[in-house]
């Protein structure tokens, strides 16, 4: 697939306006919007996802926008389709792949018929996988391409335990510096991941790093989950939208000054290649830092429901899928079949499908979207019939992909590309 036609990929820059930029945006529409997603699948039967080209196409440029020309590494964990992972790399200002799993990466580095190799893929994570790690090490066109992430002398240790660094190609790796925050009012604000904090543990590390053989330190990433994944305007609750505006601004502020003098310390140590951050909900931010060279963003090419309330940015609904009504049980409730499609993270009803349309929806409190069935309700029910479609959005992007074999590219009122997930080419990395 594409989102740019050849001739107007050279002008595909933060801002620019041009054939392969879509002007219109039919998503301000509801109605007209799914009931156009709605007539290019008819032939289709539920449970199947669409992507809408011109809301996908909309938020890759938007992204561009955001990032004000650094470069933006694709995280795929939030993608898992090769076809739009590969469509998206092919715009200027999008470089490389963020990957979740060292299999998926050795897969994405790797020439085969589901792509060309991608020939930078950082693994956003630890990995403890001996078979991939083996893999890596003994095959050198995937040690130049791949770089797994490391923050503790136990990743190194692991590493050699798989494969002698005498009998290994050398290992890229990449340091992860611990983004979060420590509020003296909240105490620990963000993701619990590595335990480098300071610039003293960045450069403490990266020196030993440097001195073990068979590692070569190309990079440092730091994710701030606490600005970019933490809703900063939810719906019904100004209070806590406040808080958390709060938080991000102080943060932000925060950690500027420490990545910044933690890069600074380890480029005394390695000349690093990149210096990797942030996500869609913290893009401006991210790149606003000097020392930060270019940022992860994912979620925002297909414009999740998480994302709907977010004070900075407003992606388009670019994925949904579609459930059949099954069951009529009463009047005013309709049944579909499947729905329980929760997303990962803290349990509530953020982690719930969204039910787009028709409007007016709700699932029944003490059923909500379950494993075969979810019952539904409101005005627009009663007008509901078996055989009819309800359109949901996902809470988050890429886990939509773990349910589906492939996704119905739409462009107008037709399907004019079917694309296979990861699930429908057979892997199933997490």
């Amino acid at each position: 697939m594409r989102l740019a036609r050849d001739e107007a990929r050279a002008e595909a820059r933060p801002g620019a306006r041009n054939e392969a930029r879509p002007e219109a945006r039919p998503w301000t529409d509801p109605a007209a919007y799914y009931a156009g997603l709605a007539a290019a699948t008819a032939e289709l039967d539920p449970p199947y996802g669409v992507i809408s080209l011109p809301a996908l196409t909309h938020n890759a440029f938007d992204l561009l926008d955001r990032a004000a020309g650094k470069p933006i590494r694709v995280a795929s964990k939030s993608v898992r389709v090769r076809g739009v992972i590969d469509a998206v790399l092919a715009l200027p200002g999008y470089a490389g792949v963020l990957a979740y799993t060292l299999p998926e990466a050795n897969w994405l580095a790797t020439p085969s018929e589901h792509g060309e190799a991608i020939d930078d893929v950082v693994v956003a994570y630890p990995t403890a996988d001996r078979a991939a790690l083996r893999q890596l090490g003994t095959t050198p066109h995937l040690a130049a391409r791949v770089t797994i992430m490391v923050d503790s002398v136990a990743h190194l240790d692991f590493v050699d335990s798989v494969t002698s660094p005498a009998r290994r190609e050398p290992i890229r790796v990449c340091i992860e510096l611990d983004a979060s925050w420590q509020s003296r009012v909240f105490g620990h604000i963000g993701a619990r991941r590595s335990p480098l904090h300071s610039a003293a543990d960045a450069r403490a590390f990266a020196e030993t790093v440097v001195s073990r053989p068979g590692f070569t330190l190309v990079g440092m990433m730091g994710y701030e989950a606490q600005i970019a994944g933490l809703v900063n305007n939810p719906a019904g609750n100004p209070a806590r939208g406040k808080a958390v505006r709060w938080v991000q601004v102080r943060s932000v502020a925060e950690l500027a000054e420490r990545r910044g003098a933690a890069v600074a310390s380890v480029r005394q140590i390695a000349d690093l290649e990149f210096v990797n951050g942030g996500g869609t909900g913290s893009i401006e931010s991210t790149v606003a830092e000097d020392a930060v060279t270019e940022v992860a963003a994912g979620s925002g090419l297909f414009g999740p429901h998480l994302f709907d309330n977010y004070t900075h940015f407003h992606p388009a609904p670019a994925a949904a899928f579609a459930l059949s009504v099954v069951r009529k049980p009463r009047p005013e409730l309709a049944v579909l079949l499947g729905g329980g499609w929760i997303a990962s993270g803290p349990t509530g009803d953020d982690r719930t499908p969204k039910l787009a349309w028709p409007h007016g929806l709700s699932f029944l409190t003490r059923e909500m979207a379950g494993e075969v069935q979810s019952p539904v309700r409101g005005a627009a029910a009663r007008s509901l019939a078996v055989g009819d479609r309800v359109w949901l959005r996902h809470t988050k992007a890429g886990e939509l992909g773990e349910h589906l074999d492939e996704f119905a590219i739409v462009d107008g009122d037709a399907i004019v590309e079917t694309v296979p997930t990861y699930r429908g080419q057979g892997k199933a990395f997490l």
